[in-house]
């Protein structure tokens, strides 16, 4: 079930392909004159296929603005987007939503899924809409690693907090995505629920290859991934491998978070 090609894109200069998603030199301003806001200044950061990455900063430090022009779903100012192996900064909007569709996986904080529709139907809404048969062995074989098979009828108003999130899960892989981008998916869940999504996560990197991009302002989720991306002042000020909650406390103090 291999996402089609995507027509249309540029191709990125030499040297960009290796990386699944990469800023070059992105900037991002709010507003203009002295009220300006850099929110992004210059940021120049690649991920790896079959990485899972944590962005982590101060609140105000540029984390979610990032991962935002990283998945296409906000301009940056100045700089360039490459995903895939394909620019995308400048895209015409139809271009950018095949590419957010067939390319991209999200996992939010608050879920978002459409409450008239039932686990199943949210899980494969991508697909539907993008015209795509739905790979019935590929679907059983993922909701049953997440322990949804005897949820996929009920609707989210029925679902707990931790289902909706896998099921949320669900539906951003089940386009295998080149990446996933998951924006603090703990932060409405208990930590032991958190951290059973999050040991998924991790499992379908280390075993799928998929690659995963996840912004937090948690400590303990960020020990989950590969490395931790650090930000302050909309700059990049570090990078820890292996993070634990001990070394990205320590380094988020000093940067005075």
């Amino acid at each position: 079930m291999t996402p089609p090609p995507t027509a249309g894109l540029a191709a990125p200069p030499p040297g960009t392909t290796t990386a699944v998603a990469r800023a070059a030199a992105v900037s991002k301003v709010f507003g203009a004159g002295p009220t300006a806001v850099t929110a992004l200044d210059r940021v120049d950061i690649a991920f790896a296929a079959g990485s899972f990455t944590a962005i982590m900063g101060p609140s105000g430090s540029g984390k979610s603005t990032l991962m935002h022009c990283l998945a296409g779903l906000d301009s940056p100012t100045s700089g360039e987007v490459f995903l895939d192996g394909t620019a995308i900064t400048g895209l015409p909007d139809d271009r950018l939503t095949e590419v957010r569709r067939d390319r991209i996986g999200f996992v939010f904080q608050s879920f978002n899924l459409l409450p008239m529709l039932s686990a199943r139907d949210n899980i494969t809404l991508p697909l539907e809409l993008a015209g795509r048969a739905v790979d019935r062995v590929a679907l059983d074989a993922l909701v049953a690693s997440l322990g949804l098979t005897d949820r996929l009828d009920h609707r989210p108003a029925q679902l707990s907090g931790g289902q909706q999130q896998r099921v949320a899960i669900a539906r951003a892989l089940i386009t295998r995505p080149a990446v996933v981008f998951a924006d603090e998916p703990t932060g409405a869940l208990d930590s032991r629920t958190g951290a059973a999504l999050l040991s998924f996560l991790r499992s379908t990197v280390r075993e799928t290859g998929q690659t995963v991009v996840m912004v937090t302002h948690d400590p303990n989720a960020a020990s989950y991934a590969d490395r931790a991306v650090l930000l302050a002042d909309g700059r990049l000020r570090g990078t820890l491998e292996r993070p634990t909650p001990e070394t990205v406390l320590s380094a988020l103090a000093s940067l005075g978070a």
